[in-house]
């Protein structure tokens, strides 16, 4: 069996979506690697990686495009890799998206086994593809820390009565993307409660805040008796989870009112001072919520 046709049966193992079969195709000391494996992997990693990868795209497959030998056990093979995203993929929700991503392998084969994969694919188009914002910004540059945030409202046109501030830090990046699904659950859960406004959360690497909107101060209460919520508690309150935490609820001590333009006479105006009209006499357009 020639070099190619070894490379030919570890694409095979990965259309089979057996993750043992692709595992099995490696020396007991080959690697693979590619953009998003964090690194090289090998025997029970890089089965884990692959079962991630068919949970998240069920129907994953490759289409060869190309696949020579490139010198002693070496293989340089072209792919289309096609799938639709049903599946959590990286801590994220499933988008629905279907994906036709080009990339390339380099394989090194050692008798009928493979020592090692390095694959290559533009990550900006794999994102695109899934539907997803791909932000391209620094870690941290002084004392700024950069990360992503995602808002949850229920549109009440409610002043907020009090601001839930809750922040935690992680060690690892595992824990926090735990965190960030913990997150998603809750803030579902939230969503559905009595005096719930709406819900901010923040994530600058292992930091991760978030900020949240009440009717009135007692409403965050009900967070004590949430499913979700009493999960994440148990979690960071048992061993081995996180480093630190805080969380504290603030009341409003001033209110600067709401401004809105007026379509009329192109001028602001203060919505509520107003009882939802301008001073030149016309009504005023709905406000967006307060939070």
């Amino acid at each position: 069996m020639d070099s190619v046709e070894v490379a030919q049966r570890y694409f095979d193992a990965w259309n089979s979506r057996v993750a043992k079969a692709i595992v099995a195709i490696f020396t007991d000391s080959g690697t693979y690697s590619d953009p998003v494996s964090g690194g090289p992997l090998s025997g029970q990693a890089l089965e884990e990686h692959a079962q991630g990868l068919f949970g998240a795209f069920p129907d994953l497959s490759f289409d060869i495009v190309s696949s020579a030998a490139t010198g002693d056990g070496a293989v340089a093979a072209q792919w289309l890799m096609k799938g639709t995203n049903t599946g959590s993929f990286r801590g994220g929700p499933p988008t629905g998206q279907s994906i036709e991503l080009p990339g390339a392998d380099f394989i090194i084969v050692e008798g009928d086994k493979i020592q090692s994969v390095q694959g290559y694919f533009d990550q900006r188009t794999f994102v695109e593809q899934l539907g997803l914002q791909a932000i391209v910004q620094p870690y941290a540059i002084g004392p700024f820390t950069f990360g992503v945030s995602v808002r949850a409202t229920t549109g009440k046109l409610i002043k907020p009565g009090a601001i839930s501030l809750t922040w935690i830090e992680v060690d690892t990046d595992e824990q926090a993307e735990e965190v960030r699904a913990r997150g998603r659950q809750i803030t579902q859960e939230m969503l559905q409660m009595e005096g719930h406004i709406s819900t901010t959360t923040m994530v600058f690497g292992r930091r991760l805040h978030t900020t949240t909107a009440w009717e009135n101060p007692e409403a965050p209460t009900q967070l004590l008796k949430s499913g979700a919520h009493k999960d994440a508690m148990d979690r960071f309150f048992g061993p081995g989870f996180a480093s630190s935490a805080s969380t504290m609820v603030w009341l409003p001590g001033r209110f600067n009112g709401m401004w809105v333009r007026c379509p009329s006479c192109d001028q602001m105006a203060e919505y509520d001072q107003g009882e939802g009209k301008c001073r030149c006499g016309s009504i005023l357009p709905e406000h967006p919520p307060y939070w």
